[in-house]
């Protein structure tokens, strides 16, 4: 069989300039959705379409490939004809004080609210203290307290006259009223007392006793009527607050009477402002917090404030929120302390909002590591999605050793959708660690990172550099410019049939090649200028590829690139370097001798290769078993080596090149060295398809142009990866003139006839094409066998002869 190189034409595809209707992306219009994801774009819309029953959206796909830029503008556009949600308020806890009250109004109602109750609060602080002071209060408290001090003053009047008949007087002193006995009008000294003669004073004694007793029953009964005062005037003073009130609160009830719960909320303000007149009683002295300096009476007041948490009146739709932090308190909100003589207080005044209560009604999006990496908060958005509602809580009494005073706010009920993006592992191991994450993360919109290459998405990454040119203010692109763009994508998915959707590495390209063309002074960007730009990542990135290079030219890393050797071989390695890979030729060696051990890596057994690599190498046996192997033992040990490589070896597409080695061995035919090979093998030699082979094509045949192209070299691939080639111009320029070549082959006896010059031959009634290349490995396993058996025979003899004598 004959092997012909692949022509120049397969080797990349090319995207016709001509086919473009436009002279540049300026004549275009801007993008209506996403390029070439429908599959997502269908899970998207069943999870917004469908209520909020776990029906919640996990998009995975890769990082650049435009899956939070689709989604936000996907939200935002159907957000435009939803809804404005509510607005939420909350409001102080009135009968208990720990748990602030919320409740909704509709949107742009709450500033409304939160403003006439600022006024209102005005008007009552300003207006209750004056009427405290005013004649008017003045005078309904004489006429409130007369009457109970004219009776007090009558059984006052009474006891001091009954006292007086009895012979004693009524004195005040610091203890209060006291009775001391008199004669002819004049009270008795002590001295004057102990003079008298015994019966006078037991007389005096036990009148006092039952005038004393008199006495304490005229105090008791004034108490009684000072306490009956103060009740009179605390009633009169309500009465009189409840007339001040009830007119302003009136007002505001009428233009909420729509709303339920705010017009229980003004009415127990009217009744705790009714049941507080103590606040409004002039103080003798202000009081104060003296950190800060705060009146207690404007600590009063802000009790009846409102705290509008949410306002949704500037919305025009639905809320979309991105939270690009979503630690525990930016999600599900706070509530704030202030530091007061050395302790922190709060009130409801300090309970501030999160992400989830401003997407409440609307769309949270949310990144699925960040949020699995700020603790808490993962188990809290379910907790969320399980109750349906939004509760502000002060987890960190979960570390604190001593519990300090805090606030229980009420719930809100949530009813929004919560978006999380993500890539597939994380989605798969949620799904198998998190038996809840199913029932709330029903759907899931996949993002593929490589779309099918048709005219109509060509014409889609047309218009999407027009919105980046735009976007970032940069010259538009030409149609020879689009097309290497167009082309830049083929090659990133490394199939000439996708095109690649990591719109972000792209992105960055058009804005490379647009910084050259204005720096050429050009209006437009044209092909040179991504080509450029192309050229210009390579050569920021290709340090190490240069200096492998340059040991390899020098001959400090053996790699020969003519003539022919038994049991070598050029493979092809590519390598990483963050983002940028490169390929390079490796020599392959392989050893072969008479023995059992079989098949022997000298990676594996040094521990310098991954599980891929070795599997290759095990299918390598299985190869010669399958082959070799059915009519007699295999009896041979064989060994392989990647020399001079010090790092790890992972991969199987060098199996088919040790095989190659192997082969070369048993047979004793040479291998072309101008040819370098890569592709993996399965156990029936068939040559499977690899990664990275436009980057190994263009390594080998870098290092080619550097010593010399002779018009022989070039690289064998496995046929299946011929779809896969989006070389550069200058290796396709070079296989178009003859001086470079791109061979694809099936199988291993394709390889070989190329390899060796010989064909491989055909197996025809238990035996190979005489003098091909598998009849000399079946020959040379054959004498392998029997030299073998003959030197056990020996041996076995000489056995016996040292036995017998």
């Amino acid at each position: 069989m004959s092997i012909t190189p692949l022509a120049a034409d397969d080797l990349k595809w090319l995207c016709c300039d001509q086919q473009f209707e436009f002279d540049s992306t300026e004549q275009l219009n801007g993008l209506d959705g996403p390029i070439g994801q429908e599959r997502a774009m269908a899970a998207i819309e069943l999870s917004l379409g469908m209520p909020n029953d776990g029906f919640n959206l996990f998009i995975t796909g890769q990082t650049g490939t435009g899956r939070t830029s689709a989604i936000r503008q996907i939200l935002e556009e159907r957000a435009k004809g939803e809804l404005v949600p509510d607005d939420w308020c909350y409001v102080h806890d009135l009968e208990q004080g720990a748990s602030p009250v919320a409740f909704s109004v509709p949107h742009g109602l709450g500033k409304q609210l939160q403003e006439d109750m600022a006024e209102l609060i005005r008007r009552l602080s300003e207006q209750l203290p004056k009427l405290f002071k005013s004649k008017e209060y003045e005078q309904y408290k004489g006429k409130t307290t007369e009457e109970f001090q004219l009776k007090s003053k009558k059984l006052l009047e009474d006891l001091e006259q009954e006292a007086a008949e009895q012979g004693f007087e009524i004195q005040r002193s610091v203890s209060g009223l006291v009775l001391v006995p008199a004669k002819d009008g004049e009270a008795l000294t002590q001295a004057e007392y102990d003079a008298l003669d015994e019966e006078s004073r037991k007389e005096i004694d036990q009148k006092g006793g039952k005038l004393q007793k008199v006495l304490n029953g005229v105090l008791a009964q004034t108490r009684e009527i000072e306490s009956e005062v103060q009740q009179a005037v605390s009633k009169m003073e309500e009465q009189i607050v409840d007339m001040t009130t009830s007119h302003l609160f009136a007002e505001l009830m009428d233009h909420y009477q729509d709303y339920d719960e705010v017009v229980e909320h003004l009415d127990r303000c009217r009744r705790d402002i009714v049941n507080n007149v103590s606040e409004f009683r002039p103080r003798k002295e202000r009081q104060l917090i003296f950190s800060g300096g705060e009146d207690l009476s404007e600590r009063f007041w802000s009790r009846f404030e409102v705290n509008l948490l949410i306002d949704n009146q500037a919305l025009e739709g639905a809320p979309v929120v991105f939270e690009n932090n979503p630690t525990y308190f930016n999600l599900f909100g706070r509530i704030e302390h202030v530091f007061r003589m050395g302790n922190a207080t709060t009130d409801f005044t300090m309970i501030k909002a999160g992400a989830l209560h401003r997407a409440n009604g609307g769309y949270l999006v949310l990144n699925c590591r960040d949020l699995l990496m700020n603790y808490f908060s993962y188990e809290a958005i379910k907790r969320c999605l399980r109750r349906g509602d939004v509760v502000i809580e002060d987890i960190a009494e979960q570390a604190r050793l001593i519990s300090m005073a805090s606030l229980k706010p009420g719930p809100i009920p949530f009813s929004g959708k919560i978006v999380l993006v993500g890539d597939a592992h994380l989605y798969n191991l949620l799904h198998h660690f998190d038996p809840d994450f199913g029932k709330f993360f029903k759907i899931r919109a996949d993002f593929n990172s490589s779309i099918d290459n048709t005219w109509d998405n060509v014409t889609r990454y047309a218009q999407f550099i027009a919105v980046q040119c735009r976007d970032h203010d940069l010259p538009h692109f030409e149609p020879g410019a689009v097309s290497r763009v167009v082309e830049h994508a083929a090659r990133l998915t490394e199939d000439q049939n996708k095109l690649s959707s990591k719109f972000l590495d792209l992105a960055d390209l058009i804005k490379e090649a647009g910084f050259y063309a204005h720096q050429q002074g050009r209006e437009k960007v044209a092909a040179q200028h991504v080509l450029l730009a192309l050229e210009s990542r390579r050569y920021r990135n290709n340090r190490i590829e240069d200096e492998l290079r340059r040991l390899i030219v020098e001959g400090t890393i053996m790699v020969d690139f003519a003539g022919a050797v038994v049991g070598q071989i050029n493979g092809l390695s590519v390598y990483m370097q963050g983002d940028y890979q490169f390929g390079l030729p490796t020599r392959i060696t392989a050893t072969t001798s008479i023995g059992r051990g079989g098949v022997v890596a000298i990676e594996r057994e040094v521990k310098q290769s991954g599980a891929v690599h070795d599997k290759g190498v095990m299918i390598l046996s299985g190869f010669f078993a399958q082959r070799f192997g059915q009519n007699k033992p295999l009896t041979f040990s064989a060994s392989l080596c990647f020399e001079q490589t010090y790092g790890g070896v992972d991969g199987d597409s060098a199996s088919s090149t040790e095989l190659y080695a192997l082969i070369s061995s048993l047979s004793g035919l040479s291998l072309r060295q101008d040819i370098a090979v890569t592709g993996s093998v399965n156990q029936h030699g068939q040559v499977q398809a690899i990664g990275g082979v436009n980057e190994k094509i263009e390594g080998f045949f870098t290092l080619c142009n550097i010593v010399g192209l002779t018009g022989r070299q070039g690289v064998m691939i496995p046929r299946a990866n011929v779809k896969n080639l989006m070389l550069n111009g200058d290796v396709v320029a070079a296989c178009r003139d003859g001086r470079f070549h791109v061979w694809a082959v099936s199988t291993i006896d394709e390889g070989l006839e190329l390899l060796t010059g010989t064909p491989a031959g055909e197996f025809v009634d238990g035996q190979w094409s005489e003098g091909s290349v598998n009849a000399r490995v079946d020959q040379r396993l054959t004498t392998m066998v029997e030299t073998l058996m003959a030197f056990a025979k020996k041996n076995d003899a000489a056995t016996e002869n040292h036995s017998g004598s």
